[in-house]
């Protein structure tokens, strides 16, 4: 196993992807522009998603969803305290944006088939008290979307989907990010497709549309439909600094959306290897009787075309986890936790007092025995997968 060495992801900068975004160096425009314009079009009609706009990150398109929410331009806005549903298994800028919204979050356990939420708790800890469901799309895979939406509707609910990991998953030909009100979708390395750090936010109506693009850049009214409306009210300003909203600075740049949206051009391209290299490297585990004995492997959801991220797997019970990564480490293979486990067993949940009195059972058992392998967005040689296989064995 001497050199050898399987990162979690390979480079994913191409020289077609850097020669964009010298262009714009070149350009000497470097900041938001008409090449992020042209991503945000681009990304909408390829999803076929009303609006999308371009931030800095995943993080702040989730951020932007909940702000939004309570803002006072909405019509129908959440309130101080309004209950917001969330699965144990996420990430960090899943759920602070809740917290930093004034809203409670309230977690729900996962189903261990496809490590996303699990839809029977789910319907348990609904309440009068819920106004909204928060959903991660863990890895490339997805709950039932058409069970989900039944439950969204029949107790009119809002829905945001983190589709930070699951850029270009279909559900019953349906990609995912367009389900819910508002959606968020990450461009950072490790990815699907990648422009070093930035985003995307999506939603369905203009109201909303309107009121993120404020709280993307500062609170202005620059930029807005109603621009002109807003500055005829208010004369006694320099119509080019007028602060319609509350904001922050989450805008992200042309040099970013030059190369996001190059890659992004060929994500089609990306999902097809990695479904390709996914293929090979589970045929060679389970062809291997103490791996396939051992290890237990995440399939698609039922009507799921998955774009994966990575590669999900559950170690037995008896396997001590750390003791098998340790070694794997050693051996060349990179890992990582599935997400970050169950995020209620993080010790910021306990500083702001989150802790809920619940068995999250399914959550636990990823958190102790979950651990994912990268994909490539290239294609992987026999010789490499070889040698990661024994990899998997050496460390049992």
């Amino acid at each position: 196993m001497k050199n050898f060495f399987y990162p979690l992801i390979e480079n994913p900068y191409r020289d077609k992807d850097i020669l964009e975004a010298i262009k714009i160096l070149k350009s000497k425009k470097l900041t938001i522009g008409p090449k992020t314009d042209e991503f945000q079009k681009y990304f909408s009609k390829k999803l076929k998603s009303k609006y999308s706009l371009m931030v800095n990150s995943g993080s702040s398109a989730n951020l932007l969803a909940l702000q939004c929410l309570i803002n006072p331009y909405r019509k129908k806005r959440l309130k101080k305290g309004d209950e917001v549903l969330i699965p144990s298994l996420c990430w960090s800028t899943s759920l602070w944006p809740i917290i930093q919204s004034g809203l409670k979050p309230k977690f729900v356990d996962i189903d261990l088939k496809t490590l996303n939420i699990n839809l029977k708790d789910l319907k348990k800890k609904i309440s009068k008290k819920t106004k909204a469901i928060l959903i991660v799309h863990v890895l490339g895979n997805c709950v039932d979307m058409t069970e989900l939406m039944h439950l969204i509707k029949k107790h009119k609910l809002i829905l945001i989907e983190d589709t930070c990991e699951s850029l270009g998953t279909k559900f019953k030909n349906k990609y995912l990010g367009t389900f819910g009100d508002f959606s968020s979708f990450s461009f950072y390395t490790s990815h699907q497709i990648s422009s070093g750090e930035g985003g995307m936010i999506c939603c369905k109506n203009n109201e909303d549309h309107e009121i993120i693009k404020s709280l993307r850049a500062h609170g202005w009214s620059r930029g807005l439909k109603n621009e002109k409306k807003i500055a005829s009210a208010n004369k006694h300003l320099d119509r080019r600094f007028i602060f319609y909203n509350s904001g922050f600075n989450l805008r992200s740049t042309d040099i970013a959306a030059s190369i996001g949206l190059n890659q992004f051009r060929d994500l089609d391209k990306f999902i097809k290897y990695r479904s390709i290299n996914r293929i090979n490297i589970l045929r060679s585990l389970k062809k291997n009787k103490k791996i396939e004995k051992n290890i237990k492997f995440i399939e698609a959801n039922n009507h799921v075309k998955a774009s994966w991220f990575g590669l999900p797997i559950l170690l037995n019970k008896n396997i001590n986890r750390n003791k098998f990564l340790k070694k794997m480490e050693k051996m060349g293979v990179e890992t990582r936790p599935i997400i970050s486990g169950n995020f209620l067993k993080q010790p910021s949940v306990k500083k702001y007092n989150l802790i809920q009195n619940l068995k999250f059972i399914n959550s636990d058992i990823v958190n102790n025995h979950g651990f994912f392998i990268g994909l490539p967005t290239s294609p992987i040689s026999d010789k490499k997968i070889k040698k990661l296989i024994g990899a998997f064995e050496k460390s049992l």
